[in-house]
């Protein structure tokens, strides 16, 4: 379950959407999610797809992600994509994630996009800046504070509202 351990990497430290993970590559091309390890500059959207509603910025990779890039990279320079299973990028790692998460009991509900999620729920609970926040997951500020909003440490402070609503006229 190589594969499936680099996806939660991926997934858990950038908050990227299932299919921007399995596109993720070190090499620039067509149908792919650029990994630029020399800048660390993660380009989600895969070169050539137009832009769509679910947001997809390039965004830096965290040191930690970039050191295991990186390594993946230099250990096994002839791969394509970061995420492969015997030698063919993964298009889907759903079977592989529902097998992992039955083996470790964690029960019903939990899917990759759990992992974004997750790291939603970190960046709350460390105090992110909401602003940086939803740069970085490429959500708007609406689903970051409405969905997410309750863990940050400022919530019901002053510093991060309840609800966000929208203007009225």
């Amino acid at each position: 379950m190589r594969h499936l351990a680099r996806f939660i990497l991926i997934g858990i430290y950038s908050g990227s959407r299932a299919g921007a993970i399995a596109a993720a590559s070190p090499i620039p091309a067509a149908g792919r999610a650029f990994v630029d390890l020399d800048r660390g500059i993660y380009y989600r959207r895969r070169q050539g797809d137009a832009r769509t509603n679910k947001r997809q910025p390039p965004v830096p990779i965290p040191p930690r992600l970039l050191t295991h890039l990186r390594r993946w990279h230099r250990t096994d320079a002839h791969a394509k994509h970061f995420v492969e299973f015997n030698g063919r990028p993964v298009t889907s790692v759903k079977t592989a994630f529902k097998s992992a998460v039955r083996l470790a009991g964690l029960g019903t509900g939990i899917s990759p996009h759990t992992l974004r999620h997750t790291a939603a729920t970190w960046l709350m609970q460390r105090g992110a800046d909401p602003w940086q926040a939803v740069g970085y997951l490429g959500m708007s500020l609406e689903v970051l504070l409405n969905t997410y909003g309750h863990h940050h440490p400022d919530y019901l402070n002053g510093g991060i509202p309840d609800k966000v609503l929208p203007l009225q006229r």
